[in-house]
């Protein structure tokens, strides 16, 4: 008897070391969180075969061979690939952090629509020609409000007046205009690493 079948659009969060005929990957949906899946690497070239790459969004059918079983890609389509996050290293580093934090942490039913929603804007906006350090302390910040940590009433009042104020304009300010100014990447990794902070001391969230 086959076994169960699923059909998903999900975000390639993580690609660990392929094992025999089989590339391991983590993924991300909205109707599932956080899953694993094997995809068998082809022996030999085959324009039919799409190896997914991270931060990939594509179109899956997942199938087992029994319940509770790992997930195998039947077939994959892809939806969305974002090129220019490999472009340099820093924009590398924090998008595999936005990942990351993802992976790490079990994301409610009724949060994970959001949550897929922030991922597919962040990598989106991670592969464009913005700083790297705003995307992802925006990601951060909304990650963490989203998950119903009062970082308004808690973390922001903890900053000094100068923090606070950066704070502020970072959350508030888009990133097309965040890219022309020119401290805004450094107070945005200063502040995100302050928030990381607080978030591993006051909060269940895991940070890399």
């Amino acid at each position: 008897m086959p076994g169960p079948t699923l059909q998903t659009d999900a975000l390639v969060l993580a690609r660990h070391p392929p094992a025999e005929s089989f590339q391991t990957l983590t993924v991300f949906c909205a109707a599932h969180g956080a899953l694993t899946v094997l995809q068998r690497v082809p022996k030999k070239p085959s324009p039919a075969h799409l190896p997914l790459d991270l931060f990939d969004e594509a179109a899956l059918t997942l199938e087992s061979s029994a319940a509770g079983g790992p997930w195998f890609v039947r077939e994959a389509r892809l939806l969305a690939r974002s090129d220019g996050i490999g472009r340099d290293y820093e924009t590398l580093r924090h998008a595999s952090a936005l990942a990351t934090l993802v992976v790490r942490n079990p994301v409610a039913a009724e949060s994970r629509p959001r949550v897929a929603a922030l991922l597919r804007e962040a990598f989106a906006a991670f592969a464009t020609a913005a700083p790297p350090e705003p995307i992802y302390f925006k990601s951060l910040w909304r990650f963490a409000r989203d998950e119903g940590h009062p970082l308004r009433q808690q973390w922001l009042p903890s900053l000094s007046a100068a923090h606070r104020a950066e704070a502020e304009h970072l959350l508030r300010t888009p990133l097309t205009r965040l890219a022309a100014e020119k401290t805004a990447a450094a107070h945005a990794e200063t502040l995100a690493r302050r928030l990381e902070t607080y978030l591993e001391g006051y909060t269940e969230i895991h940070i890399g």
